[in-house]
């Protein structure tokens, strides 16, 4: 009998645990929902690194105000909390990820874009700064879009990392046009050359299964994704893709129609969260400076 009393009390308390966490989860959502979204809600930290070899890459971030200038990029969206941009160690992890209100961007990230920043301008005509720029810059929109859907609670169908890939790129592919061609082919080039071909030995099937069933795209159908919303934006700037056969016939069909698909979503989604004046003023705006490569080579010979 006393048995049956006891079952009874924990069936109790874990109802009473339950309908706690409910109505503290709903307290939250309401809090959220209540709360006035406002512009110019980034925060930004630097970390100060434990591996003294990040000690040049820490002090050339914060002499170039590079979170600042993110800081002022992102400042048209109107967040209904503060969302933090981090740069800090990562314990040799090269990663960057959002959660919990806060992009982390490892110092090891930056460090493997240096590495793999070739020496001279590419065949394709690819400045060896772009590379680094261009990925770096496209890696913070795409955690700041996975921000933007958690915040705004985003209806996808897909997987959420292809949207935030399309939501990044479409962000810069509203800058001028020098710049969005800076980007889309340094991003490329990071994703085809670097993150594709970077290891000559062959695949196990065990190595192949994991990176098909990762959950972003393999890193060449990124690339091919990225360059087919460039096309679909402006085939005039980037006729190169079908001239030089880079992208597809077969794809190159379909990419208008992908972009303006994008930015339908933007329009519906994204865009009713932003400060529209103030977009435009950032979206005029020149936000790639001349790098001096040099700096970045110091860094490699460390």
């Amino acid at each position: 009998m006393f048995g049956i009393f006891e079952i009874n009390y924990l069936e109790d308390a874990a109802l009473k645990t339950i309908l706690a966490l409910s109505a503290a989860c709903l307290l939250v959502f309401v809090l959220i929902a209540q709360a006035a979204p406002e512009a110019n809600r980034i925060e930004i930290a630097y970390e100060a690194p434990e591996n003294p070899e990040h000690t040049k890459i820490y002090d050339d971030l914060k002499k170039h105000k590079v979170l600042e200038r993110l800081q002022e990029f992102f400042s048209p969206f109107r967040l209904v909390i503060p969302i933090e941009i981090v740069m800090a160690g990562c314990d040799g992890e090269p990663e960057a990820e959002y959660g919990d209100g806060e992009i982390l961007i490892c110092y090891e990230f930056v460090e493997m874009l240096i590495e793999n920043m070739p020496d001279e301008t590419t065949p394709a005509g690819i400045e060896p700064a772009d590379t680094v720029v261009g990925p770096f810059f496209d890696t913070v929109l795409h955690e700041f879009s996975h921000a933007l859907f958690d915040m705004f609670f985003t209806p996808m169908f897909g997987r959420e990392e292809d949207a935030a890939d399309q939501l990044a790129a479409y962000l810069y592919l509203q800058l001028g046009e020098d710049e969005a061609r800076r980007l889309i082919a340094g991003t490329a080039y990071n994703y085809l050359i670097v993150e594709t071909y970077d290891d000559d030995s062959p695949q196990t099937v065990e190595e192949f299964i994991e990176d098909s069933a990762e959950t972003h795209s393999l890193p060449a159908q990124r690339a091919y994704n990225l360059l087919c919303m460039a096309y679909g934006a402006n085939p005039k700037l980037f006729a190169d893709l079908e001239s030089n056969e880079y992208l597809p016939k077969d794809r190159i069909e379909f990419c208008q129609e992908e972009y303006e698909q994008v930015q339908q979503a933007y329009s519906d989604l994204i865009e009713p969260h932003t400060d529209p004046d103030l977009a435009k003023e950032i979206f005029d705006q020149s936000w790639l400076r001349k790098v001096d490569q040099s700096r970045w080579n110091e860094i490699r010979r460390q």
